[in-house]
C-alpha cells in the first residue's frame, strides 16, 4: 500500500450515534466463519513455516531497520516508536521499526514500522463512518501525514479480557487482590485471560516515564479533559473497539484490548489521532482455540508482540535494569513474520515488504508535500475568485 498521492477518507462527523459514555458494549459470543478460522490458523502456522523468500527478506533487513530519522522538516519529536515532524497545520509521522514495551525501547524489528503504519491507515479508512480521524495521506509505507490536533493527555485503553503482564495491566492489579480499577469494580474468582462481563475503558495518563491508571472522574477533576470531551472521546473509543472486535472476529481473531489517543481539531472536533488496532497498540488472540485453551489453563494463541514481552520479562527486569539483553534473532524474525501475517489477515491484502531506503522515503515525502502545497494554493485561488 504505497498510496503516494492517495487521500484517506475522513469523516467530518460520526455517521451513527455512539453509546452513552456511561454504557459499555456487550461482548459477542465467539462465533466466526470456518473459512476465516482456517485462514487465521494457516496464518499462524506460517510463523514456523514461513516461505524462504520472506525469511530472506527479513534476514537482510536485520541490520537495516528504520530506527531513527532526521528529515530536516520542522521541529522533530522522537517518541518510543514514532518520529513526528511539525509542519504547521499538519504533522508528518514516521513509524520506525523500534519495538517499545515496559515504557522503553527494547529492540528493532524488520518491517515493523511499515506494518503499523499501513495497518492503522487501513483501520482508519475502514472505520471513518464510525469515528472521525486525523489521517490525511500515506506518502510512504512508513509515513503518515495527519491533521495537527490538540492531543488530550490521556490514553484510552479499552479491554475485553482480564489479561496482561505489565505493571499497568488489569490482570496484574487483579492478581494483587485489587478489585477496583480505573473506577470499575470486578468480582472475586475471575481467572487470567477470562472474558470480562463487558468491555471496559481503563484510561491512563500519558506520563513521561510511565503510564498511570486514572478514573474518568479524576480526568475531569484534574482538568485533563472537559466532561463534554471525555464523554465524546470515551464513547468513540468504545464504539471503535466494538467495531474492531466485530471485524477481527470475522477473520478468526479476538481483539483483546487496545489503546487510542484522541485530540481536538482546529474546528473543535474530537478525532482519533494515533494508531488504530495495530499489533503494537492491540492484543490479538486466535478465536477458534481460545475456549479450549482457557478451560485447560493454557495461554491463548497470541499473534502480537506479547511473546517477546514475556521473553524480556523472563530474562531481565525491563522496568529497572539499565542494560537489557539483546533479543534473540529467531524471536526477532518471528515477530516480523507475525506482524506481516496479522496485516494480511486483517486487511485481506498481500503485504509487500519495502526495504528501508532513506532516499526513497525523502523523495516520496517531498513529492507528496509539494502536491499538497499545490492543491492548497489552487483551493485558495478558487476561494478568492469566488469571493470576487
Amino acid at each position: 500500500m504505497r498510496g503516494d498521492l492517495q487521500e484517506i477518507p475522513r469523516a467530518a462527523a460520526p455517521a451513527r450515534p455512539f453509546p452513552a459514555a456511561d454504557t459499555v458494549c456487550q461482548p459477542r459470543s465467539i462465533q466466526c466463519g470456518a473459512s476465516h478460522v482456517q485462514n487465521a490458523i494457516k496464518a499462524v502456522e506460517k510463523i514456523t513455516g514461513a516461505s524462504s523468500m520472506v525469511d530472506e527478506q527479513i534476514w537482510r533487513e536485520l541490520g537495516n531497520c528504520l530506527t531513527e530519522t532526521d528529515l530536516g522538516l520542522g521541529k522533530r519529536t522522537v517518541g518510543k516508536v514514532r518520529d513526528t515532524y511539525d509542519l504547521g497545520d499538519k504533522l508528518l509521522i514516521v513509524t520506525t521499526d523500534r519495538l517499545s514495551a515496559f515504557d522503553r525501547v527494547l529492540t528493532a524489528i524488520p518491517f515493523k514500522g511499515q506494518v503499523l503504519n499501513q495497518t492503522s491507515a487501513w483501520w482508519m479508512s475502514h472505520c471513518a463512518d464510525i469515528v472521525p480521524h486525523a489521517l490525511l495521506r500515506v506518502p510512504h509505507p512508513n509515513v503518515a501525514i495527519m491533521r495537527k490536533c490538540q492531543v488530550f493527555p490521556v490514553e484510552f485503553v479499552v479491554r475485553g479480557f482480564l489479561t496482561g503482564n505489565t505493571d499497568t495491566s488489569l490482570w496484574t492489579h487483579y492478581n494483587r487482590g485489587e478489585r477496583s480499577y480505573c473506577g470499575h469494580s470486578f468480582p472475586d474468582g475471575m481467572q487470567k485471560n477470562q472474558r470480562l462481563p463487558r468491555n471496559v475503558l481503563t484510561p491512563t495518563t500519558k506520563a513521561v516515564d510511565h503510564d498511570v491508571p486514572i478514573s474518568a472522574a479524576d480526568i475531569v477533576d484534574q482538568g485533563l479533559m472537559t466532561q463534554q470531551h471525555w464523554d465524546q472521546a470515551s464513547s468513540m473509543a468504545l464504539a471503535l473497539f466494538e467495531e474492531g472486535q466485530r471485524e477481527a472476529l470475522t477473520r478468526g481473531l479476538l481483539l483483546v484490548d487496545t489503546k487510542y489517543e484522541f485530540g481536538l481539531s482546529p474546528e473543535g472536533n474530537v478525532l482519533v489521532v494515533d494508531e488504530v488496532h495495530t499489533p503494537d497498540s492491540s492484543r490479538y488472540w486466535l478465536a477458534d482455540s481460545y475456549e479450549a485453551r482457557h478451560a485447560a489453563g493454557e495461554e491463548p494463541q497470541s499473534i502480537d508482540k506479547e511473546f517477546l514481552r514475556l521473553w524480556f520479562r523472563e530474562h531481565c527486569d525491563p522496568y529497572n535494569d539499565e542494560v537489557l539483553p539483546q533479543a534473540p534473532t529467531d524471536l526477532t524474525m518471528e515477530l516480523s513474520r507475525r506482524y506481516m501475517m496479522l496485516y494480511e489477515t486483517i486487511t485481506d491484502e498481500v503485504f509487500s515488504p519495502t526495504p528501508f531506503d532513506i532516499h526513497q522515503l525523502k523523495a516520496d515525502v517531498g513529492a507528496t508535500l509539494q502536491f499538497m502545497n499545490i492543491e492548497r494554493a489552487r483551493k485558495r485561488s478558487q476561494s478568492r475568485q469566488q469571493q470576487q
